[in-house]
């Protein structure tokens, strides 16, 4: 029997806990989706410039990625990981050559980012005997018990009812903007020395040899699409090699094609020790994530065994999703599109800010992009300050869904991260709609 958008919406209201919302609220029931583009019931279509949950990157429904996982399942579902298993070790292969077999050369496979940072910092700490994780304010890492007492933002509060985690140290990242800075050359260098000072000074005050790693994203993504500024993920790397600490790169968000580098941090001058990722490995059709270890790090597990484990790791269906959505990259240039497109969307949404009242700043790398809304510029006041809920933002994401703009984001930032398969047209058709929705909202919100 097939259920009419009603139906699948109360059957949602009433069974589904979802996550991170009061309980019980009405959800949008979707029908399908494919391309940039997906329906609800009613027919109406909404373009996913924010690829869902930035994961969606290849679009919706790749029919590469489709097949492959409809070839596995006809031949092998799952099978334990202490076999050997075509799509597993050719993902595994895959993702070490991207990263770079110079240095690194194995995977432990998850489910999703999450638990892909919970078994990071697992590994970190046994390889090195420390106990502390070094995390930034400014980050979001997950919602396993680890991974979200690493995390900064305020969605770790829940976890830490009773006291927060021992051995997880959170240390304030630059977001050059909101810190009173301006993206001239003068003044990101003073922002780079400020903070890196501020580090080392906290990492001097810690005891480095009680440091097992420090744990980033590459660039801040769920918070903002926060790009450091220049030559601060090159100090924090130094810092890390000079204290024997290891550097976690938590590529869940911004990996795979998203910044145009099949790896975020490929875009500085530096190599970790472990990356985290999920997300755009399959593009979505299947949960899968993992961790990327060096050559240093896997010879030390040849001797001690690893202390990590998931019935699911290395699931094959999901490897073989990954197989082919890695693949798909690579083969058709998806890295060069993106950075195509970079010139794009970069210069359209710095024109916002001269144009617009109610936009401060826009970051943009890639397809990875966001904008920070304020009420005043001259004066930088926010839209809606860290942890506080006003209804401005709210209003602003349910005009553009109204119009088929589909986006998300936290407290000021708006995201603008589509499929990575995006057209130009489709680009700036979906850019005229924002463009007129900013509009709307410097009447509706700003200070005259």
């Amino acid at each position: 029997m097939t259920l009419t958008g009603e139906e699948v919406a109360h059957l949602h209201e009433q069974y589904v806990l979802q996550p991170w919302a009061k309980q019980g609220a009405p959800a949008t029931p979707i029908k399908r989706a494919e391309g940039i583009y997906f329906w609800d019931y009613d027919g109406n279509r909404y373009a996913d410039m924010s690829s869902q949950m930035v994961c969606s990157n290849l679009g919706h429904q790749n029919k590469v990625v489709v097949e492959a996982i409809k070839r596995q399942a006809d031949e092998l579902c799952y099978i334990a990981p202490s076999f050997a298993v075509e799509p597993r070790g050719k993902l595994a292969k895959l993702l070490v050559d991207i990263a770079g077999a110079d240095h690194f050369q194995r995977v432990f496979f998850t489910l999703g980012g999450s638990d892909s940072n919970e078994n990071a910092i697992e590994i970190a700490r046994f390889y090195t005997g420390r106990p502390k994780i070094l995390s930034c304010y400014r980050s979001y890492h997950g919602s396993t018990l680890g991974s979200a007492f690493a995390s900064g933002d305020w969605r770790r509060f829940a976890y830490e009812i009773g006291g927060a985690a021992p051995s997880f140290i959170h240390f304030l990242n630059p977001s050059v903007y909101e810190d009173g800075f301006d993206r001239t050359e003068e003044d990101e260098a003073r922002c780079t020395r400020q903070y890196l000072r501020q580090l080392e000074e906290q990492i001097r005050y810690e005891g480095p040899e009680t440091i097992a790693a420090v744990l980033m994203e590459s660039i801040v993504g769920a918070n903002g699409v926060l790009i450091p500024p220049k030559g601060y993920m090159e100090g924090v790397a130094k810092l890390c090699r000079d204290n024997g600490i290891l550097l976690i790169c938590d590529e869940v968000m911004a990996g795979f094609a998203r910044s145009g580098k099949m790896f975020t941090w490929q875009n500085f001058d530096l190599v970790p020790d472990l990356i985290t990722f999920a997300k755009g490995v399959t593009g979505a059709t299947v949960p899968l994530g993992g961790v990327i270890a060096s050559k240093e790090i896997s010879a030390f597990f040849e001797n001690h065994p690893l202390p990590c484990g998931l019935t699911y790791s290395g699931h094959p269906l999901a490897c073989a999703a990954g197989v082919a959505a890695t693949q798909y990259y690579l083969d058709n240039d998806i890295c060069g599109h993106v950075k195509q497109l970079e010139g794009v969307l970069k210069p359209a949404l710095e024109e916002f800010v001269q144009r617009h009242a109610c936009v401060g700043e826009a970051r943009c790398i890639g397809l990875f992009a966001a904008l920070t809304l304020v009420v005043d510029k001259s004066t930088r006041e926010l839209m809606a300050p860290y942890h506080t809920s006003n209804g401005r933002m709210s209003a602003i994401f349910a005009e553009l869904k109204r119009r088929g703009f589909y986006t998300f984001g936290r407290e000021s930032n708006l995201n603008v991260c589509p499929p990575l398969i995006i057209t130009e047209d489709e680009l700036r058709e979906q850019l005229a709609t924002l463009d007129d929705v900013l509009t709307w909202a410097d009447r509706k919100f700003c200070n005259a």
